[in-house]
């Protein structure tokens, strides 16, 4: 899983890293910038990445950017990111903590199943904050520790400040020194936890080289005859792409959040169901704790069971249920076979089900029900769905005068609607 290693110990290598991990317990960290106030599928790699630190008894610490977020790293961008107020970060800051400790406790229940052997014991995450030691620290302060110790033909060389150096637009003062306060964060927790690990994207790998410059500096005054150096170590993981070049978790330009009030738990399992078929074997290696000849799995099969793992590790078995349910409710042919409660119970909160009243339901046009509704866009654009025969009520077309009839509801309670190939609604009567 791990692109590169580098230590900033003398003659350091790759292997001396494995020694390093076998020899006792480490600390490992990684960071989450609070852009957003809730995790989207590209973070699951670097938690994955903690998750196989915690298996084999290391500590880990996801550390939340409360403070870093306030600047913005330049790494990855080709313009400055827009900054966002105190107020917004703050509260990003909450839902983001509160969104990794819940990743963490639904992780721990997908390992227990997947590698029962596991201590049930082994550490929790230790969910941190570097607004906690940049709030109170002086700019004098800072300078002396990391200005005094960093040197900025270093700093200039770093991939991510050359690229925008050589752009229309430059860099600012403050993304030219983000280097320095992610290096500042890997030295705190160096210093306050024994934290000798940082892990993050390949886009991170020149914050990730200041940080280790920053404790050698800082902290390689002791005896190295003696072999008392402190080592640290940086691990970068690779960034996802799809096989067809498109940035892995974006969907027509949006996030798959791991937010269930931001995607529906149905649209994550569809997001890794709709996973290409020179993409599965390797996303089933990063994202699960299946045996690795999993991925050889037979076409589709293996989308199935990608979809199956992710949704269980992000919103538990319980998620995958609904998520199953949901497809059944929507690509299914056969609604003789479904319950409306269990129907209901899965859809719950989905933006696709609709309470309407029995005058809505039985006194108009289906047609007229998809437009009032947002599932078609328009009512010219609904009527040449319904001449292209693409109007579905309980999985049968319809043509565009058929209304609704008590002997078409579910037991007695909702009918399903598609518009196409796959724009689905579910309309239940209201009690």
């Amino acid at each position: 899983m791990a692109e590169t290693v580098h230590s900033y110990c003398v003659d350091s290598r790759p292997e001396q890293l494995q020694c390093f991990l076998q020899d006792q317990s480490r600390v490992v960290y990684s960071g989450i910038d609070p852009t957003s106030g809730s995790l989207h599928v590209g973070h699951i790699l670097p938690m994955m990445c903690l998750v196989h630190f915690q298996l084999h008894g290391h500590q880990v610490i996801p550390l939340i950017g409360g403070a870093t977020a306030l600047i913005g790293d330049p790494s990855g961008r080709s313009t400055e990111r827009p900054h966002m107020g105190e107020a917004t970060t703050h509260n990003n800051m909450l839902e983001l903590s509160a969104a990794v400790e819940k990743f963490f406790e639904s992780s721990r229940d997908y390992v227990s199943k997947r590698i029962p052997s596991v201590d049930a014991s082994y550490a929790p995450p230790l969910v941190m904050n570097n607004i906690e030691w940049f709030k109170s620290l002086g700019v004098l302060e800072f300078m002396r520790v990391a200005g005094t110790s960093a040197r900025v033909n270093s700093m200039i060389s770093r991939e991510s400040v050359q690229s925008r150096l050589n752009s229309q637009q430059g860099i600012s003062f403050s993304e030219f020194s983000y280097q320095l306060l992610q290096a500042y964060d890997f030295l705190v927790l160096h210093e306050k936890t024994e934290c000798s690990i940082q892990i993050g994207g390949s886009d991170q790998w020149g914050n990730i080289i200041a940080g280790l410059e920053l404790i050698g500096r800082t902290c390689g005054t002791l005896d190295r005859a003696a072999g008392n150096l402190d080592r640290a170590y940086g691990i970068t993981t690779p960034l996802l792409t799809t096989s067809s070049g498109v940035k892995f978790g974006k969907s027509a330009g949006n996030a798959i959040w791991l937010n269930e009030n931001l995607t529906t738990v149905f649209d994550f399992y569809q997001f890794f169901m709709k996973t290409a078929d020179d993409d599965v074997g390797r996303y089933l290696k990063l994202f699960t704790l299946l045996p690795l000849e999993q991925d050889k799995t037979k076409e589709r099969i293996a989308q199935t069971l990608l979809a199956n793992e992710v949704t269980e590790l992000v919103h538990t078995a319980e998620g995958v249920k609904r998520a199953k349910m949901i497809t059944r409710v929507l690509f299914g042919t056969d609604v003789s076979v479904l319950n409306a409660e269990d129907v209901l119970g899965a859809l719950a909160g989905d933006r696709r089900l609709f309470t309407i009243s029995a005058d809505e339901m039985f006194g108009t046009t289906v047609m007229r029900l998809t437009v009032s509704h947002g599932v078609t866009r328009s009512a010219s654009a609904a009527k040449s769905l319904v001449a292209m025969r693409g109007l579905y009520l309980n999985g049968r077309t319809v043509d565009g005068e058929r209304r609704v009839q008590p002997g078409d509801l579910i037991d007695g309670r909702l009918i399903i609607v598609r518009a196409g190939k796959d724009k689905h609604a579910v309309f239940s009567l209201r009690a």
